[in-house]
């Protein structure tokens, strides 16, 4: 690793460390302001470490929000199971009928999930079997179809040019 990014990887590695541990501090009980400030300073120290100016921004606003957050009595590991499940089932509220089901059902966790966030997306799939319509016998042609008009689009009809009379020559 080279050196300049020695700094940065360092801060990093504290912000990473802060939003690992920081569900576990909650699940514990409400922290007291001084800890959310003195975390709030460790954070802010390890983000001014960094060597690059957006790094260092992005970092710092990254903490900042992380403060805001914590003295809003919000957890920081994110939403519970529950809510996003909430979440998710009001997003299927409007589709149409015929899909708001099957939306739910995937919603609640049937079927299949793959890919990753990192790859571009998640792929979720939900196989179900349709029933085939009933067969049924082509309808029987009784007479030939109608013959169509010539429209304004056709050609008019060729019909033989006007016979030629003859024209007397001068004398």
């Amino acid at each position: 690793m080279p050196i300049t990014s020695l700094p940065l990887a360092r801060g990093l590695l504290a912000a990473a460390a802060l939003l690992a541990l920081a569900p576990a501090a909650l699940a514990q009980g409400q922290p007291s302001r001084a800890a959310i400030d003195a975390t709030y300073q460790r954070d802010r120290a390890a983000c001014l470490d960094s060597a690059s100016q957006h790094e260092r921004s992005a970092c710092l606003r990254e903490a900042g929000a992380v403060r805001a957050e914590a003295l809003r009595g919000r957890p920081l590991g994110g939403a519970s199971p529950e809510a996003l499940e909430r979440n998710a089932l009001q997003r299927c509220q409007r589709l149409p009928p015929e899909n708001k089901m099957l939306c739910e059902r995937m919603a609640r966790g049937e079927g299949t999930m793959s890919g990753s966030v990192a790859a571009g997306g998640l792929i979720k799939e939900l196989e179900i079997q349709v029933p085939a319509p009933p067969m049924s016998a082509p309808p029987a042609m009784s007479a030939p179809p109608p013959m169509m008009a010539p429209t304004p689009m056709d050609p008019p009809p060729r019909s033989a040019p006007p016979p030629m009379e003859p024209v007397p020559l001068p004398k």
